[in-house]
Parts: structure tokens; C-alpha cells; sequence
């Protein structure tokens, strides 16, 4: 029943007209968006209206949330389902932007916990995905990742960790349908984790964000970033991992 009025609801979302200003936003914010075919670019259009409207936003820090803000984190979230038939984040409830980096508080000790090293002053961070929880953005970082006026992009990031997190767990693997589709996505992942992770304990340069090197959930952050970010060179250094995560997102066929 539920489902069926969500979907009744979501009918009546994209059948409004697309906001006046929008595609400029999309054009001049998410620069991955004008690669798009004429129907995939429909199809995104309508994911950001439903993903505006079924989210709750918020502007922290003293920032006062503009549809700029919206569409241009709802854009680069929803090109990552633009492929595939699931359910819209559903463990994506809300979103918190903040005007730029933020300091995290060093995690508090546990009741009967005491110290066994120096618990530290916090760290900062331009995005966070949590478990059954907000996503956290950084405005200024979306915005130039976004615009490609600096590597990477912190909402793919954040949001690769909530299909990573869409099976209750965070583990690098996101939801697959098969066991065949899990024991290949494991031994390809596996040996592409391993060969980064040796290449950054060496001091090597990598093409993917050492930071992929800290765990698989990590490094299926920065692979999914990698793949939307620099295709070409991605299949060129990692042709499994890419036709994996092509497999997957099947962005590849949503381009002009």
C-alpha cells in the first residue's frame, strides 16, 4: 500500500513543471550532467525533483539554503541511480549543508571506557554519510568538485557510502542481486583494494585518492568518484574495477 502511494505521490512530482532556473543550475554546477543524452537528461531531471522534495534540508553553520544548494547536491546524488531501477536513497532522510569545512568533535569515550591513548582534538572534514543517518556536505567543496575546479567530489563520495550502506552494513559492497554478482564484485574489488593499498603504503603515486587505501568502504567511495570523475584513465589503469562499476552504474550508456 505504502509503496503504491509513494509512487502515486512521485507521478504527481515529476508531472509539475521543472523549476524555472534549474537546468542552469544543473549546466553550470554539475558538469557531468552535460554529457547526457536528451532522455537520460529527463530522467535526471525528474530524480532531483522527487529527491528535493522527499528529502528534508537543512543549512547549518549559518548557511542559508538556496535551490542552488539543492539542485546541485540532489543532481550529482541522483546521477549515481540514473542507471539503475532502486529505490531512491531510502536510508537518506535528510541533508545537512554547511558553508565549508567543518571541525568534527573527537568521538566521546564510551561509559566504562577509559583512555589508552591520546583521544585527540577532532578533524576536519568536507563531507559524512552516516548509517541510518544525514548526509553531511561541505557547500564550497560540492560546489568546486561539482564545477571540476578541483579532484574529486565529495556528494558522489558521500552518497557511493549510502548505496554502500543500503544493505545494513559498510563494507564496500553495495546492494547486488545475485551470488554470482557478489563473489565477483568481492574478487575484483579485493584485488583492486590491494594493489592501491600497496601502491600508497610504497609512496607511489595512484590515480584513485590515497584515501581509498583506509578500508573497502573507503575504497569503494573513491573507486565510485574515480569512475564518474576520470573514466578513461580508470580503465586504462583498472580495467577490472572499471567494467565493474560500469556494470553497475551504467553511466557509460546514459552519454551523448
Amino acid at each position: 500500500m505504502f509503496g503504491w502511494l509513494r509512487e502515486r505521490r512521485r507521478k504527481r512530482i515529476v508531472t509539475e513543471p521543472f523549476p524555472r532556473g534549474w537546468d542552469r543550475i544543473i549546466d553550470e554546477n554539475v558538469a557531468l550532467a552535460r554529457q547526457l543524452d536528451p532522455e537520460r537528461r529527463q530522467r535526471l531531471r525528474d530524480l532531483v525533483q522527487i529527491f528535493i522534495a522527499e528529502k528534508y534540508w537543512e543549512g547549518c553553520g549559518g548557511l542559508r539554503l538556496t535551490e542552488e544548494i539543492q539542485v546541485t547536491i540532489a543532481a550529482h546524488a541522483c546521477l549515481l541511480v540514473l542507471g539503475r531501477e532502486e529505490e531512491l536513497y531510502a536510508d537518506v532522510a535528510s541533508i545537512l549543508v554547511y558553508p565549508g569545512t567543518l571541525l568534527v568533535p573527537p568521538r566521546p569515550l564510551g561509559l566504562f571506557e577509559q583512555p589508552r591513548a591520546p583521544i585527540g582534538h577532532g578533524e576536519t572534514v568536507i563531507g559524512q554519510a552516516m548509517l541510518g543517518g544525514p548526509v553531511v556536505i561541505a557547500w564550497d567543496a560540492a560546489l568546486a568538485g561539482g564545477r571540476g575546479e578541483m579532484p574529486g567530489n565529495v556528494v558522489i563520495h558521500e552518497f557511493a557510502h549510502k548505496l554502500d550502506m543500503a544493505t545494513g552494513r559498510i563494507d564496500g559492497t553495495p546492494p547486488l542481486a545475485s551470488k554470482q554478482e557478489r563473489t565477483r564484485w568481492a574478487r575484483t574489488c579485493e584485488a583492486a583494494f590491494l594493489r592501491h593499498r600497496g601502491r600508497v603504503d610504497a609512496g607511489w603515486p595512484t590515480l584513485m585518492d590515497a584515501y581509498g587505501a583506509t578500508n573497502e568502504a573507503e575504497f569503494f567511495a573513491v573507486a565510485t568518484e574515480t569512475y564518474f570523475t576520470r573514466p578513461l584513465d580508470l580503465a586504462y589503469e583498472h580495467a577490472e574495477l572499471y567494467t565493474l562499476l560500469d556494470d553497475f552504474y551504467r553511466f557509460s550508456a546514459a552519454l551523448n
